[in-house]
């Protein structure tokens, strides 16, 4: 006689049918807010389908966050459904009344406008690089050496990855590049060495505390140097065109020199504090990282054709930047390994990490640039203009800020967002009599980098070490609103009053 199925029994059945019932209550609470959304009247001065797509972009966001689906999901559909029904989510009616306007031509084109953009292209660079890391045992090697020297604690381990990023920055002026191509390859060896496993309970061992350290770490070297962020160009073109204030190299740095260095030296250890990884200190993984270096032996002609690659890839994106997009330098990275051996196609084609963030990013991207096209971050800078009106200097300056670190929060990219807000943050600031404007700018340009930590979206690198399956969805959303919440308070009680003394 058959022993009973253990999901047969009514025990299991009672405990199988709660949990199904909130997968269903977290399948149908994006749809729930979106139409409710939509049944709010719309606010005055907002076209309706700007409202609408609004509504719709709300619910993908609110499904991003429980993900009762894959996130790539989550954006499809987003994607799909403003698509099918664009004549009144994505399009006035200025434009339908256009000869020749065909509307599905222009709303299939905008569904799949997020995978032409470049960034969407490095990430998917990086993965591939990750593999090429991967295959060749060369990651393996560069962590077995950080663990054979720095492995004993994973603290100390967190802090290498910080400085190795540190050193990066400055030569780097795509925080994805330097994350994607040198930093998360490297680091995504790290973790297996400890049995810590991605997509499973030993995820917490150790890898998901140095994933966040690298995510974290990136994030502020962003916001310390100019030149580490393609962004931070875009924003010192903006604030010279609509202010007329012009920030050198120097000034940056120096304006967040004191926040950068405290984040620096002290965002490894809140890590470990709010994020504690299971293994502490290990005496034997270092002994055992120094056998291990032994029997790999001398490199290899592929890890040493990956590492001519990579050197080639990191100088590209650090001189030749004015010649070669950063994207299409990794993608002429990954021919090479193609053509010499170091990957083969089916690495390509099997690597399901790689194309489940690049089709998650793509709608992303598509959804958030939609909003500045149906003109809803427009409306957003005017209403906010309007509130501010009569009060008081300072704290009109505060809340600007405030606001504009936030709204992050509708961005798949901090290019997007330094396009379509900084113009209007700064237009308002401008407006109002008594405000320090080139504190004011500092403050702005330099927040950029650290506002991305926020959302598994809110930079290139982040769907990277989301994707990495060290992250699950409730940690990273849990972790990015307090660390995010950590990097604005110091903005404005550090650097705010370092600038005001300085500047």
């Amino acid at each position: 006689m058959k022993p009973l199925s253990t999901s047969s029994t009514p025990a299991a059945a009672s405990a199988a049918a709660p949990g199904k019932k909130n997968r269903l209550i977290m399948l149908f609470l994006p749809v729930i807010v979106a139409v409710l959304l939509l049944l709010v009247p719309v606010p005055g001065g907002l076209e309706p389908y700007s409202w609408h797509f609004f509504a719709i972009f709300v619910g993908v966001i609110v499904g991003l966050i429980f993900e009762p689906l894959p996130g790539a999901v989550i954006g499809l559909t987003g994607v799909v459904v403003i698509a099918l029904f664009s004549q009144w989510l994505l399009f006035s009616p200025a434009e339908l009344a256009t000869p020749k306007f065909n509307p599905a031509t222009q709303a299939f084109k905008w569904a799949v406008s997020g995978f032409g953009n470049s960034t969407v292209w490095l990430i998917f660079g990086a993965f591939m690089f990750a593999a090429g890391y991967d295959k060749t045992q060369f990651g393996r090697r560069l962590a077995l050496i950080l663990v054979k020297y720095l492995g004993r604690r994973s603290l100390t381990l967190g802090y290498a990855i910080t400085f190795a990023d540190l050193l990066l920055a400055p030569f780097t002026p795509s925080n994805t590049a330097r994350s994607g191509g040198t930093i998360y390859p490297i680091i995504a060896n790290l973790p297996p060495l400890y049995d810590s496993k991605p997509n499973d309970p030993s995820a917490r061992r150790i890898g998901s505390y140095l994933m966040w350290v690298a995510i974290t770490a990136a994030c502020i070297t962003s916001s310390m140097f100019l030149s580490a962020l393609a962004p931070n160009l875009l924003a010192l073109a903006l604030v010279k065109s609509v202010i007329g204030y012009t920030i050198s190299w120097g000034t940056w740095f120096l304006a967040f020199l004191p926040l950068g260095v405290l984040l620096i030296l002290t965002m490894p250890l809140l890590a470990y504090w709010f994020y504690p990884p299971e293994v502490k200190i290990n005496d034997e993984v270092p002994r055992w990282a120094s056998r291990e270096l032994e029997k790999l032996g001398k490199l290899s002609r592929n890890e040493i054709l990956l590492l001519v690659f990579v050197i080639c890839a990191l100088l590209m994106w650090i001189f030749a930047t004015a010649w070669i997009e950063p994207a299409m330098a990794a993608l002429l990275v990954i021919v090479l390994m193609l053509w010499t051996g170091v990957l083969n196609w089916n690495d390509i084609t099997s690597n399901k990490a790689a194309w489940n963030t690049f089709a998650w990013f793509a709608t992303l991207v598509a959804l958030a640039d939609g909003l500045a096209r149906v003109g809803f971050i427009t409306w957003l800078g005017k209403e906010g203009g309007q509130l501010l009106h009569g009060i008081d200097p300072q704290v009109s300056a505060v809340m600007l800020l405030v606001a504009f670190y936030l709204l992050h929060y509708l961005f798949a990219s901090t290019t997007a967002h330094t396009t379509a807000l900084l113009p209007a943050m700064l237009t308002i600031a401008a407006s109002i009599p008594g405000i320090n404007m080139p504190v004011f700018c500092l403050m702005m340009v330099t927040s950029l980098g650290v506002m991305g930590i926020i959302t598994p979206y809110g930079t290139g690198p982040s769907p990277i070490y989301y994707g990495s399956g060290y992250l699950p969805t409730k940690d990273y959303w849990r972790l990015g609103t307090i660390f995010g919440a950590i990097f604005l308070v110091a903005l404005m009680v550090i650097a705010y009053p370092w600038m005001v003394m300085m500047f």
